[in-house]
């Protein structure tokens, strides 16, 4: 895919983006209690076929094959090294029932009608833009069998820290986001996804969408420290010229606030909570 159809907010061909996708994947799934958290576990026996959209890694694809080896997990992506780097996992660890290609989630994509009994997304905040998102939940409607599940795990970007640092280097980042099109925030000071979603997902077609609060705490006390703190180098590295493009702020004042918050993340009264939801909801028969 070439650089102008390419709308991902940092570069998926990157070995950093892929490290920082592997973190967010393991730590979302931890904090979640499971990759599929939300759904009624008298329901998921009847799940047959799955589809991850905008899969990265592959590594919720590949935690719900080893759950459910009678079920056929696919994730696709749209950049190939993601996707290159999901089908040696599977190789690894070898399980057949799970498979990736290559489709770009903002066209058609090449699966039949009703082909899936749940449609999975996480984190596509920062993949599609406003004006993307009914276009790309009418695919997945598409893709559903009648009673079948659409599941989206998104965040509106909110940190609560006691970080001063770490919470105005995420502000600009929210601000950047916002003036590239990302998000439903008419200010820029969060994503506003959380709320918009069910209200197009009944527009669509879907059911009754029920909304699940999740949170990981990356606190320096928490088990998630470490791994937060590598996130929070990578995103924030990335968001630098994000940042400096959208004139949200200069470069020279966000590469000092950069160092200031590594060092506030790594004091020992280190706080911050990191929200999430998970909507469910159920195509009608």
């Amino acid at each position: 895919m070439s650089s102008d159809q390419n709308t991902y907010v940092f570069n998926a061909d990157s070995p950093t983006e892929l490290t920082r996708l592997i973190n967010l994947d393991q730590v979302t799934t931890q904090a979640m209690g499971g990759p599929l958290v939300g759904i009624d576990a008298n329901h998921i026996p009847q799940i047959k076929n799955i589809l991850d959209t905008g899969c990265g890694p592959g590594g919720w694809v590949l935690n719900v094959a080893f759950g459910l080896p009678d079920a056929e997990v696919t994730g696709v992506d749209t950049s190939r090294s993601m996707i290159d780097y999901a089908n040696g996992r599977a190789r690894t660890r070898q399980l057949s029932n799970a498979s990736f290609g290559v489709m770009d989630i903002r066209r058609p994509l090449d699966f039949a009608d009703g082909a899936f009994d749940l449609v999975n997304a996480r984190y596509l905040t920062g993949v599609l833009k406003r004006e993307d998102w009914v276009g790309f939940l009418q695919e997945c409607l598409r893709l559903l069998r009648p009673g079948g599940l659409v599941r989206l795990t998104e965040t509106d970007g909110v940190l609560v820290t006691t970080s001063p640092a770490l919470s105005q280097l995420n502000l600009w980042l929210m601000q950047a986001m916002h003036r590239m099109g990302y998000g439903h925030s008419p200010d820029g000071f969060t994503l506003g996804v959380s709320s918009v979603l069910p209200s197009l997902l009944r527009k669509i077609g879907i059911k009754q969408p029920e909304t699940f609060a999740c949170e990981f705490d990356g606190s320096h006390y928490s088990q998630h420290h470490i791994t937060f703190l590598r996130l929070c180098e990578i995103v924030y590295f990335q968001a630098q010229s994000i940042i400096t493009k959208t004139e949200v702020a200069g470069a020279e004042e966000i590469k000092k606030l950069y160092q200031q918050m590594l060092i506030e993340i790594q004091r020992d009264d280190f706080c911050c909570i990191f929200n999430m939801r998970c909507i469910v909801g159920e195509k009608s028969t």
